[in-house]
């Protein structure tokens, strides 16, 4: 984490997009904007825009990746070279090499994969603008993708961040937040039941801190799961009457 001169939690305690620590970003979703995908999910997470798609289950290639017992499940996250101020080489980065099994493993856990043995489940997320918490935002739209291409799940897959600024603990980090503050903690869960597939942290708190942390950032998965399951169910009734 790097040091500020500026602060970043003001007397008042608003941050540097005026909201208060508790708050989250504006998040908005859309489903199926991918016509040639079995399933796809759009996110807008404060200035963050992510699109992804989810292929599959198909024939494995090459074939001796097949697992006997279950489908293989693959992501690959990526992000476009004018998605952050300073241009990114559009080859893949070894952070995006490790976020894409993050996501990957995030996601793993909340899927039926032995329903569909010697198959593969294709996974790509492509960040078309960056501003701090692109996983987590990843996560939430490739969990919707994978619900949309019909793959059985035994919940959805939201992810948020909570971290410390400015000694407050804070919840949904942006870039300069994150950049700047003196933790993050992303963590993705399935609200129904209850579980946490992904937890990281980076930085230094007190036991009290991470236990607040960890409380804020299952609030805000929850209301992000909120607006998943209402983007979701709002794309079924539109193609219902369509039909």
């Amino acid at each position: 984490m790097e040091k500020s001169e500026k602060p970043l939690i003001t007397e008042d305690g608003l941050r540097t997009d005026g909201r208060g620590p508790r708050d989250l970003r504006p998040v908005k979703i859309e489903v199926g904007v991918v016509k040639n995908a079995d399933g796809s999910a759009y996110i807008e997470h404060g200035k963050n825009k992510i699109l992804a798609a989810v292929y599959g289950p198909s024939e494995v290639h090459p074939r001796h990746f097949a697992l006997q017992d279950r489908a293989l499940l693959r992501c690959k996250y990526h992000m476009a070279p004018f998605s952050v101020q300073d241009r990114k080489s559009p080859a893949p980065s070894r952070r995006e090499i490790e976020l894409s099994k993050v996501i990957r493993e995030a996601l793993e856990p909340s899927l039926f994969l032995e329903y569909y043995p010697r198959t593969s489940i294709d996974i790509f997320i492509e960040v078309l603008q960056a501003d701090g918490g692109t996983r987590c935002a990843s996560i939430t739209a490739a969990s919707i993708a994978l619900a949309d291409a019909g793959i059985p799940m035994r919940d959805m897959v939201v992810a948020c961040a909570a971290g410390k600024v400015d000694g407050h603990i804070v919840l949904d980090l942006n870039d300069i937040e994150d950049k700047n503050g003196e933790a993050d903690m992303p963590l993705a869960m399935m609200p129904n039941k209850g579980l946490i597939t992904l937890l990281q942290m980076d930085g230094l708190v007190t036991q009290e801190e991470f236990k607040q942390m960890l409380e804020l950032a299952m609030e805000g998965c929850n209301l992000i799961y909120q607006i998943q399951k209402k983007a979701l169910k709002s794309t079924f009734i539109k193609t219902v009457e369509e039909v």
